[in-house]
């Protein structure tokens, strides 16, 4: 397709605590395939995804209205109409975008679409993984799911030697 209005595409919601955001998937709408760009609206007192990086998808953030927060690699800085911000596949790239403020607060995300991508949430000590489509696709994925990092195992654990020996 190429080409899509904005005004043409749906919202979608997502609410879960003090996450609230609506989303426009642009990207996904306009055909693409190596980039990602979601619209996003959060209200006043709300926040987005969970605190967390990418560690194959590089991600930027552009205001189009509004004030918020932006948690941003452990530390906190100020959004406002027009602020760009890069958003690195590594721990610098850790992000969550807060609107406390009085007014919904707009943005558009652009990221890269590699897949396979590890999402990490430091606050929460867990990792995403997706293989087959990266996080923001709707392709079928072929391995995807969430782990807490503590559940960390041995390379050997549960492994057998199923190498046969003759005398």
């Amino acid at each position: 397709m190429g080409k899509v209005d904005a005004e043409d595409v749906e919202w979608t919601a997502l609410e879960e605590g003090e996450t609230f955001f609506r989303r426009k998937q642009l990207g996904e709408a306009a055909g693409g395939d190596r980039i990602g760009c979601s619209l996003y609206e959060i209200p006043p007192g709300k926040r987005s995804w969970p605190y967390h990086y990418h560690t194959a998808n590089e991600e930027a953030l552009y205001v189009l209205s509004g004030n918020g927060t932006l948690r941003l690699d452990g530390e906190t800085t100020s959004l406002e109409e027009g602020v760009y911000v890069a958003l690195p596949a590594d721990e610098r790239g850790a992000h969550r975008v807060i609107n406390d403020s009085d007014e919904p607060l707009s943005y558009l995300v652009l990221s890269t679409m590699d897949e396979p991508d590890v999402t990490v949430y430091p606050d929460s000590d867990k990792l995403g993984v997706f293989v087959g489509t990266p996080p923001g696709g709707r392709g079928e994925r072929t391995l995807d799911g969430y782990y807490r990092r503590e559940d960390t195992v041995d390379y050997w654990d549960g492994e057998t030697d199923r190498t046969e020996t003759t005398d």
